[in-house]
């Protein structure tokens, strides 16, 4: 959608009458349904910058890259309480000030990535995102904090505007790149995947913070992307994914939990990265399953192998983005508020069959948010996505200047800043022992005779 296709503005950027209204998509409607006050389903970007910003020129820029993706500029209409749909008023403007400058203090990054974590822009002002700009002391340059309402929007799609913006304050090109060229070998094999029928295993409690400090808590680390040779038959999605999926069987093992299957949640994201990419919840989300027996880091090229079977297997099936039974749901034949009720109780019954935890692998980052002359092209990008209970944790990681950067992300009742801490060393020590699995794989593809199949 353009500028002039928007329905709330005529040619000349003026007002046609009300706003124009689009009812929830699914994915919206259902995290509508289920908010909590005390674990916001916010995103969270952080983008560091090599220089500084001027932060007037920098709202400019926001507001040119809003109006460039006007999907963006919307808020909760109001409704009666007989109305059968959430719906998005689509605004010509943002209503509030969305580049916030926090005064400057000895730990504005932890600060930062508290409100983060903490505070949900508002659904009921347009755009529901805020884009923090913190001067960074130690590195002598700047980190854009951009929190995101999860119900609205994710990730990708305001990485989108984020790279329009940098685009139109500095004045270099910020177009996508091309996406990596895949050399995995294809399967025509259906992958053995196990049943999902039984209830995953839960990531065990560790030693979680007193009841007053309830929400999310967070960890960041860069680490190095972990060695794949060209033509492995796995991604490294899938190393981060084995990595993650022996992470928690470790946890689990040192807390005494009872060996369970395990389900790990994977989006899904097939929209484009141009300026015409959709924006909004446009992410689909598929189960990786694994049985307690499989997840054995003593064989670990079979454990990849098989993690890659069932990746591309998820992939290539087309399914909406939360199921079949989400379309149900949000049926518009009753007032949306005892589809509320009903939604927020089938999803507490359901807890105990809810994924064990969240692996979002952004992957490299697309776009060189280059910002220009002063303040530079970013060095390093995190994400983190929400962690509410009964999952209680999430992995996310994206790539930027050939790092990977991780960021776990774990609700308090559940996990210390120290739990995290240990599943990070966790996390990093299978990662590389993923490395280990790929020289193998190397060392037998050189020890075959050239002429037998790979």
């Amino acid at each position: 959608m353009t500028t002039l296709d928007h329905p709330a503005r005529d040619g000349t950027d003026g007002p046609v009458g009300p706003p124009a209204r689009i009812p929830f998509p699914v994915v919206d409607e259902v995290a509508r349904h289920c908010l909590q006050e005390e674990e916001p389903e916010t995103v969270h970007i952080e983008v560091h910058l090599p220089g500084l910003l001027d932060p007037p020129r920098l709202r400019r820029a926001l507001a040119g890259a809003l109006r460039r993706h006007p999907r963006i500029l919307m808020r909760e209409a109001a409704r009666p309480w007989y109305g059968r749909r959430y719906e998005w008023e689509l605004t010509p403007e943002a209503d509030v000030e969305v580049v916030l400058l926090p005064a400057p203090d000895r730990d504005a990054l932890k600060h930062a990535r508290d409100r983060a974590l903490r505070d949900a822009p508002p659904l009921s002002a347009s755009p529901p995102i805020r884009l923090e700009v913190v001067r960074d002391a130690r590195a002598d340059g700047t980190v854009l904090f951009l929190t995101i309402n999860h119900t609205a929007l994710d990730g990708p799609a305001c990485l989108r505007v984020l790279a329009t913006a940098a685009e139109l304050y500095g004045g270099r090109d910020n177009s996508p790149a091309a996406p990596p060229t895949r050399t995995t070998a294809e399967t025509s094999v259906a992958p053995d995947t196990p049943s999902t029928w039984a209830p995953p295993a839960r990531v065990a409690h560790g030693t979680p913070e007193p009841p007053q400090h309830h929400g999310n808590g967070m960890l960041v680390a860069e680490l190095s992307v972990p060695r794949r040779p060209k033509g492995a038959p796995y991604t490294v999605n899938d190393q981060l994914m084995a990595a993650t999926a022996l992470m928690i069987t470790h946890w689990n093992r040192e807390h005494g939990a009872r060996p369970r299957p395990l389900r790990i949640t994977m989006p899904v994201d097939d929209r484009p990265r141009g300026t015409d990419m959709p924006i909004g919840n446009g992410t689909r989300l598929v189960e990786v399953p694994f049985t307690p027996e499989e997840l054995d880091a003593s064989d670990m090229t079979a454990l990849l192998r098989r993690t890659a079977d069932r990746t591309r297997t998820l992939k290539a099936q087309p399914r909406p983005q939360l199921g079949h039974g989400a379309s149900l749901l949000t049926a518009p034949v009753v007032p949306v508020a005892w589809r509320a009720a009903f939604t927020r109780g089938l999803r507490k019954a359901a807890g105990p069959w809810t994924s064990t935890t969240l692996l979002s692998n952004i992957g490299r980052v697309p776009y060189a948010l280059d910002f220009g002359e002063e303040a530079g092209r970013a060095h390093a990008v995190w994400f983190s996505a929400p962690a509410r209970m009964p999952r209680g944790l999430t992995v996310t990681t994206a790539s930027t200047a050939g790092r990977l950067h991780l960021a776990l992300r774990w609700s308090r009742s559940l996990l210390s800043h120290g739990d995290g801490s240990h599943l990070r060393d966790l996390f990093e020590h299978y990662l590389h022992a993923t490395e280990h699995a790929t020289d193998r794989h190397t060392e037998s593809r050189t020890d075959r005779h050239p002429g037998s199949a790979s």
